[in-house]
């Protein structure tokens, strides 16, 4: 491949821009009104402007996409996450305009993109299932009389989608049909798909994914799992690896059945299959992604393979460099999700300008980030501001890592949920790994109460900052430095206290 181009953009497309680098494949990268002066852009050997800053103007237009393709001559397109990552119908086109489409065929794509067609399949690859109900055009009678059967507190679930959209937790058949209209509601204007399941909602369950590598001549290995519990809203704050608490036993059925998994749908490229892990040690399905993971760093780290560099290899036609036997673990890696959001008023987006960012360079720290000091956090897109991951020895070492970097942080300009992450690897129960995937609900008020900290202090700590428009930092960064001695109002501190 000789030129790639990036559909997507932030910290994912500049990820994909430091592979291609390393790769020696041009990278070249499109953007949209609102992200004209982006780091992805500036950084990227080419760019292309797709006009309009709504997504549907620009990221999610393929005619826009495939037209930028032509015009800076890329033989490539690397997708991303999010976006078009998962879409069927634009990896197709790519294809079909004689381009290389660096992930999953369209079919594989397709047959796990809906969620009641996917279940069908894991049932005749002997996946475990959750007891679920996913017949379709039912009467309200036939869902009543299945919530019944798969027993309360039921799940309904949006077919065509993810991310937490078209989801209801509903814990007597009172609720249930009006939770089937509001999923309905949801997923159509989120997915254009309307169609909704049931399912067994697992309490105190446990979320762990497992990473898969399949290359085009049948090929194919897990990367081991991950731990991704900690959600708000049913989406991940903080992912790691491996998965704390878990036996060998239940590490090697995990791995077995998500190879099952990508083997049912020919799959290509990387991965991921999802499970929902229940506290007697059950695993059960619960959706594959088929493009790169947000969470991707962990499994990088603990097993010393590049993921994305793996995905332009096995596009380009390339066998896998490694089989199963060849693959361990080692250490451990955490990630947290620092984002623009108000933690206290239910982690609602905070659009605004970041007017001071800097997480100072540790060792043993990456910061994977798609803005710098100065940029705005569009309201038009995920309020991500940088991926935090950290890697130690063990998993107690890693933790204490990861809180030396959260302290060492600074955000200034728009709220963040950088306390909130604090408080978060705190807490006991993320201590012992005991955490499942309502505890941040459970526990809202006391992870998301304000710090101890004097208002008056952190102003000071603004006023003496010599550029509130501070350097960039950098992409993907493993360097050694002292940390800034000054933390921000979300969280000050004076002197290395906390």
């Amino acid at each position: 491949m000789r030129a790639c181009l990036i559909a997507n953009r932030g910290e994912i497309a500049l990820r994909i821009i430091r592979a291609c680098r390393e790769l020696g494949v041009r990278a070249c990268a499109v953007y949209s009104d609102s992200d004209a002066q982006a780091q992805h852009v500036l950084e990227a050997d080419a760019a292309f402007s797709l006009g309009g800053s709504a997504p549907a103007e620009s990221y999610l237009n393929t005619a826009k996409l495939l037209d930028a393709a032509k015009q800076m001559g890329c033989d490539g397109v690397h997708p991303g996450y999010g976006f078009l990552s998962e879409n069927a119908d634009f990896a197709q086109a790519v294809i079909d305009a004689g381009l290389i489409w660096i992930g999953p065929p369209p079919s594989a794509i397709h047959a796990m993109g809906i969620k009641t067609e996917a279940r069908a399949l894991m049932r005749d690859a002997g996946v475990p299932l959750a007891p679920g109900f996913d017949d379709e055009n039912v009467s309200d009678e036939a869902l009543l009389a299945a919530a019944d059967r798969i027993g309360y507190p039921v799940m309904v679930k949006a077919a065509g989608g993810g991310g937490g959209k078209g989801i209801r937790i509903v814990d007597k058949p009172q609720l249930l049909l009006e939770s089937v209209a509001a999923a309905r509601r949801e997923a159509g204007h989120a997915f254009n798909n309307a169609r909704v399941y049931l399912e067994k909602y697992v309490e105190r369950a446990r979320h762990v994914e497992v990473q898969v590598l399949a290359d085009q001549h049948g090929g194919i290995v897990h990367l081991f799992e991950r731990d991704c519990s900690a959600q708000r809203r049913h989406q991940k704050v903080i992912e790691e690896s491996p998965a704390p608490n878990l036996t060998r036993a239940l590490q090697a059925a995990l791995g077995a059945a998500a190879v099952a998994a990508a083997k049912a749908v020919n799959y290509q490229s990387a991965g991921t299959v999802e499970f929902l892990l229940t506290p007697d040690g059950q695993f059960y399905f619960l959706e594959m992604n088929t493009r790169l993971q947000v969470e991707h760093p962990v499994t990088e780290l603990v097993t010393g393979h590049d993921l994305v560099k793996l995905q332009f290899a096995v596009a380009d036609g390339e066998k896998l460099p490694f089989s199963q036997a060849d693959l361990s673990q080692r250490g451990h890696a955490i990630e947290c999700r620092l984002y623009a959001e108000d933690p206290a008023s239910g982690f609602l987006p905070a659009p605004g300008i970041l007017s001071h960012f800097e997480i100072p360079h540790l060792p043993g720290v990456r910061v994977d980030a798609g803005v710098r000091a100065g940029d705005i956090i569009s309201p038009y897109y995920d309020p991500m501001i940088a991926k935090i991951i950290v890697y130690d020895a063990t998993r107690e070492a890693a933790i204490r890592r990861m809180d030396s970097a959260l302290s060492a942080a600074v955000t200034l300009g728009t709220s963040t949920n950088l306390n909130f992450l604090r408080a978060l690897i705190q807490h006991p129960a993320f201590q012992k790994g005991e955490l499942d995937t309502g505890f941040i609900e459970r526990h809202a008020a006391e992870l998301t109460a304000p710090p101890q900290s004097d208002l008056h202090l952190a102003l000071l700590a603004a006023a003496l900052s010599e550029s509130v428009v501070s350097k960039p930092i950098q992409s993907t960064t493993f360097a050694d430095s002292a940390p800034d001695s000054w933390d921000n109002t979300d969280g000050f501190r004076v002197g290395g206290g906390s």
